[in-house]
């Protein structure tokens, strides 16, 4: 945003310098960021919050200087005819307002016999250095007074008001307005207009309409200003793709006060240039007043946030200056009622009020002192496992990055089935959502780093989700892992890569192995299994007696890469390899392995707890054991079926190698088995291990396995 320092010094008679000026701005929070020119000329290139829609404009800034140097602010001077000395709810023009919560305040005036001709050159050139075009004196008044005060205004020629009247009125689905800058628009129930008897003739807060627009054969000017909610103006602009100087201030809150002041501002300079007659009282229509409740201030409250050094009289002096006004309450006056201007809308707690103390004074004189503090330091319930599993990931590669908690309708549809929470004022319309679940960040920051070039990337994010369960919020916990898949494979040793030549060319796995170009793709196996590995490390800090495994993922997981993490039994994680469909939709230029952890579920489980256990002092005996088994018999049958045997001696089972095609028929798979035997009281015995032996082959054939020789 750009302001000019010679028209900022209109209000206020400054001793300093422009370079002194904008290093002091920038101190109390109105930073300027850049300058440009000199003398009449300079222009701030300013950064102002959007929470100070007051300071968007020349005497804004003004009232920020005279409080940072002490020195009196000029009134804005406006010389009315003697008829405006009252003001009229109808006057010379009537004005109906049908929704009174949305539009509580409409002022406006009327000029007979006015000449449209250029503006005056001090105008123009001063709303060129602001790089605004100048157009006509009629239309640069309103955008002249809209960057002296804040206050946007519009102009009508009068004679195109149909019925000569204006409405401000919902408007009727389908109804069409041709805006300012010649775009033809269809209008929604949802839309509040300015309308006369027959149409709209403008969109409330956001652009006037082109069929009433001021021209050179214009005479007779209404002249309004309104105050409009900032909601409905945010929702109207971002619906119909509008953004306009005039909704960029409504949105964030205008003065409400400041409507007939603006009024007789644009009508003096049109009058002062372009000559005719103010008819009539200005009309002010007050539907619903708005005042913003006192608050109250406590000294003692000031000195425990800032320190005791700073005087009462300079409290006093900060708040006045800047526009409030304090009246003594309670006892030994260490209270007061402060009264909140009606352009400081961002004001509305007693920290609000300290802050604006604490940035006027100055915040580096305040003491390098920490404040005080009685109460103890509370460690969450939940810190220590979370310390565990981000220690773990951070230890297996992992970087810790974080994402917005904003998501788009699409994404909650693509990639959770949760009820979201929708956002009243969402950023935009990727935003609109309360994320119901952490991946699409986690896609968006590996493929942020993946157009950078940067592939061997592993991310971790741990916080909250957002979703609606039987007509309340809850925010559940999420971990979340994303990984590339050259990040993966760095990590897998050459020695454990699949050999798919021993499997057969035409096998399943080899199958499975292979590209959409029929290319081999050896690892690809070894990738999951690796990622794997990270997630049951993660999951082996979490007390339990049993983790399996099943194929129950969503969607947006390859179906053949990707598995459901069941911690006794309940679902705790999934984790895989994102589907070509995803990935190709959003334009992922490699394979990416993600995985989404169920915090609620791991806390409820606390962490494992670490018991010593003695090296056994006798020697271990391996076992093997090759069977067929069916397709549909999967190795967490076997594990179970040996486990029920309950045989104290069985450290390790586990599956060594598998085989499918050759002799093995169409449906089945060879499996060798390795079981390891050891006991903590004797070397063990042949008959011991052969009886062992024999009842786990007996447990495995039940399953229907057929033992090799």
């Amino acid at each position: 945003m750009k302001l000019s320092a010679q028209w900022i010094r209109d209000f206020v008679d400054l001793a300093v310098d422009d370079q002194r000026l904008a290093q002091d701005l920038t101190a109390v929070g109105v930073a300027v960021e850049s300058i440009s020119g000199s003398g009449a000329d300079c222009v701030f290139e300013m950064e102002i919050g959007t929470n100070r829609p007051d300071a968007m404009n020349h005497y804004g800034v003004a009232r920020e200087a005279a409080a940072i140097y002490d020195l009196p602010l000029k009134q804005l001077s406006v010389a009315r005819s003697p008829s405006a000395a009252q003001a009229s709810p109808t006057g010379a023009f009537p004005i109906a307002v049908e929704e009174p919560a949305l539009c509580p305040r409409f002022s406006a005036r009327v000029i007979r016999g006015t000449d449209i001709k250029p503006s005056p050159r001090e105008i123009a050139h001063r709303l060129q250095l602001l790089d605004q075009r100048p157009i006509s004196n009629a239309v640069d008044a309103t955008n002249y007074v809209l960057w002296q005060m804040g206050k946007p205004t519009h102009v009508f020629d009068m004679d195109l008001l149909e019925g000569r009247r204006l409405i401000i009125r919902p408007a009727k689905n389908g109804e069409k307005l041709k805006t300012l800058d010649g775009v033809e628009r269809t209008l929604t129930a949802e839309d509040l207009v300015v309308a006369d008897a027959k149409r709209p003739v403008g969109l409330a807060g956001v652009m006037g309409g082109f069929d009433t627009m001021i021209t050179d054969k214009t005479k007779n000017i209404l002249i309004e200003s309104a105050w409009w909610d900032p909601l409905t103006v945010r929702k109207t602009a971002r619906r119909h793709g509008i953004h306009t100087d005039a909704s960029h201030r409504f949105e964030r809150g205008a003065d409400f006060e400041s409507t007939v002041p603006s009024c007789d501002l644009v009508a003096e300079l049109i009058l002062s240039s372009g000559g005719g007659e103010l008819i009539g009282d200005v009309i002010d229509v007050v539907s619903n007043k708005l005042d913003q409740a006192p608050i109250i201030l406590r000294l003692s409250e000031v000195h425990r946030v800032l320190g005791g050094n700073l005087k009462t009289v300079e409290i006093f002096r900060i708040l006045k200056k800047l526009g409030f006004g304090l009246i003594p309450e309670g006892q030994a006056g260490i209270e007061f009622e402060v009264r909140i201007p009606s352009w400081r809308l961002d004001v509305e707690r007693e920290i609000d009020l300290i802050e604006e103390i604490a940035r006027m004074h100055g915040y580096d004189k305040f003491e390098n002192t920490l404040p005080a503090y009685s109460g103890a330091v509370v460690e969450p319930p939940n810190a220590a496992m979370d310390k565990a599993l981000l220690q773990r990931a951070l230890a297996l590669g992992y970087n810790e990055a974080i994402s917005l908690s904003f998501i788009s309708h699409e994404d909650a549809e693509t990639f959770s089935a949760a009820t979201v929470l929708e956002l009243e004022n969402p950023l935009s319309a990727e935003a609109s959502v309360m994320r119901t679940t952490m991946v699409p960040g986690m896609l968006g920051m590996l493929a942020w780093n993946l157009n950078r070039d940067l592939d061997d990337v592993r991310l971790l994010e741990m916080g909250h989700v957002y979703e609606m369960r039987d007509g309340d919020r809850v925010e559940p916990a999420r971990l979340c892992l994303g990984a590339t898949a050259s990040a993966v494979r760095a990590e897998i040793s050459p020695e454990s890569a699949i050999d798919i030549s021993s499997a057969g060319a035409n096998s399943p796995s080899a199958r499975e192995n292979r590209g959409k170009d029929g290319a081999a793709r050896p690892q690809v196996a070894e990738e999951f299994r690796c990622f794997k590995g990270d997630v049951e490390n993660l999951l082996s800090a979490v007390a339990h007696d049993e983790l399996t495994f099943d194929r129950q993922t969503a969607e947006y997981f390859h179906p053949g890469r990707s598995a459901r993490v069941l911690m006794d039994g309940m679902p705790v994680a999934q984790f895989g390899q994102i589907a070509e469909s995803v990935k190709n939709e959003r334009k992922l230029r490699r394979d990416l392995y993600l995985a989404e952890f169920d915090l609620d579920q791991l806390h409820a489980r606390g962490l494992r707890r670490m018991v010593y256990q003695a090296l056994a002092r006798f020697p271990a005996v391996e076992r093997d054991f090759s069977f067929v088994f069916s397709d549909d018999v999967e190795f967490l049958a076997m594990w179970r079926a040996v486990r029920a045997l309950r045989i104290a001696q069985v450290r390790d089972f586990k599956p060594v190698e598998i085989f499918r095609g050759g002799s093995i028929a169409a449906g089945k798979y060879s499996i060798l088995l390795r079981m390891r035997l050891q006991s903590d009281e004797a070397t063990l015995r042949d008959e011991l291990i052969a009886h062992w032996s024999e009842k786990i082959v007996g447990a495995l054939r039940q399953l229907g396995g057929v033992q090799r020789a």
